[in-house]
C-alpha cells in the first residue's frame, strides 16, 4: 500500500462554505422586487391564483393538530400554497417563531428571513405544556414583542396571535410589509390586525437592536394613554378616540382552538342555511286570516 504523504493536514475552515452559502443566496434588491411581484400578483386572483403567486421565501409550519382544521389559518394558508407542513424534528434553516426562543425578532434578521425564510408552530395556546418543543428544530429560534391580536376567536387580547399574524408580525418588523398585507389579505380581518398594532409595528421595525426593541415595548406599555371618559348619553362620545386594544367583541373561551377564522370559513354553511329558509312556504295575512276562519268553523 502506498505509505501517506508526509506533511500536516489542515481542516478547512468554514469561511469558504459561509461565502458559498452567500453566493447560493439573491440579493436583497431581488428580494425585494419578487416581493413587490408577488403582491401585485396576489391582488389579481382571477389572472393569478394563489399557487400560482410565488413567494420569494419559503414559509413552514409545525402544525400539531390542536386547531379545526376548517377554521385554522396555518392549514389555510397551506391550502392557498403558501405554507408547507414540517415533520416533527425536520430541520427548519430559516427563523422560528417559538416560545423557546431567547432573542426577539428584530429588523437584524431581515437577512436570515430573506434567505432561508420563516416557520411559526401551529399549536392552540390551552395546549402548550403537551405541545413537543424540542422536537421543531432549528438555528434561529425568535420570541415575538407585544402585539394584540384581530382573529375572531382572541380579538383585542395581548400576544395571543394566530399563525397568519405571527407571519404577518415577523414580516413587518424586518422590513417586508408587502408580504404581511399579501397573507392577511386571505382573511376578512386581516388588516384589522395592522389597525390594532400600526403604531407598535413602526416603531418595532426602527429599532437598531434588541435592547432598542424591548425599550419600544416596555415603554408602550407603561406609558398606555388614559382612556377617554365617556358620556353614555352621547353616541358619538369617544368613537374617534377610542382605545384600539379594547375587546370590542364577545370572545370564545381559552380552551378552544385559538388559531381560527371562524367568520369566513363558516360562510358557506350559513348560506346554505339561508337557502333551506328561503324556500320554506310564506303565509300572507290574508291567508292566515282565511285559514283562522275555518279552523273555528
Amino acid at each position: 500500500m502506498g505509505r501517506k504523504k508526509q506533511g500536516k493536514f489542515v481542516r478547512s475552515d468554514n469561511k469558504s462554505k459561509d461565502k458559498r452559502h452567500k453566493m447560493k443566496g439573491k440579493s436583497m434588491e431581488a428580494f425585494t422586487e419578487e416581493m413587490h411581484s408577488a403582491f401585485e400578483a396576489s391582488l389579481h386572483p382571477v389572472e393569478a391564483e394563489a399557487p400560482q403567486v410565488k413567494l420569494p421565501c419559503p414559509l413552514a409550519m409545525w402544525e400539531l393538530g390542536h386547531c379545526d382544521p376548517k377554521r385554522c389559518t396555518g392549514r389555510k394558508l397551506v391550502r392557498k400554497g403558501f405554507v408547507r407542513n414540517l415533520r416533527l424534528n425536520q430541520r427548519f434553516n430559516g427563523l422560528i417563531l417559538s416560545p423557546m426562543g431567547t432573542k426577539y425578532v428584530t429588523p437584524a434578521d431581515r437577512e436570515i428571513v430573506a434567505q432561508s425564510g420563516l416557520a411559526v408552530i401551529d399549536c392552540s395556546w390551552a395546549k402548550l405544556e403537551e405541545t413537543p418543543f424540542s422536537k421543531m428544530i432549528g438555528s434561529h429560534p425568535r420570541l415575538l414583542p407585544y402585539l394584540v391580536a384581530a382573529n375572531p376567536v382572541n380579538y383585542g387580547k395581548p400576544c395571543k396571535l394566530s399563525c397568519v399574524e405571527a407571519f404577518a408580525a415577523t414580516f413587518c418588523i424586518v422590513g417586508f410589509e408587502e408580504l404581511a398585507m399579501l397573507l392577511l389579505n386571505k382573511f376578512k380581518w386581516g388588516k384589522v390586525f395592522l389597525e390594532l398594532n400600526k403604531v407598535l409595528l413602526h416603531r418595532y421595525a426602527a429599532c437598531q437592536s434588541e435592547e432598542e426593541l424591548l425599550s419600544v415595548e416596555k415603554d408602550f406599555l407603561t406609558t398606555k394613554p388614559e382612556e377617554e371618559e365617556i358620556d353614555p348619553f352621547d353616541v358619538n362620545s369617544g368613537v374617534e378616540c377610542m382605545n384600539l386594544n379594547r375587546r370590542q367583541c364577545a370572545v370564545e373561551d381559552d380552551d378552544s382552538s385559538d388559531d381560527t377564522d371562524t367568520s369566513e370559513d363558516n360562510e358557506d354553511e350559513a348560506e346554505d342555511e339561508k337557502a333551506e329558509n328561503d324556500d320554506s312556504p310564506i303565509v300572507s295575512h290574508d291567508e292566515e286570516e282565511e285559514t283562522e276562519s275555518k279552523t273555528s268553523q
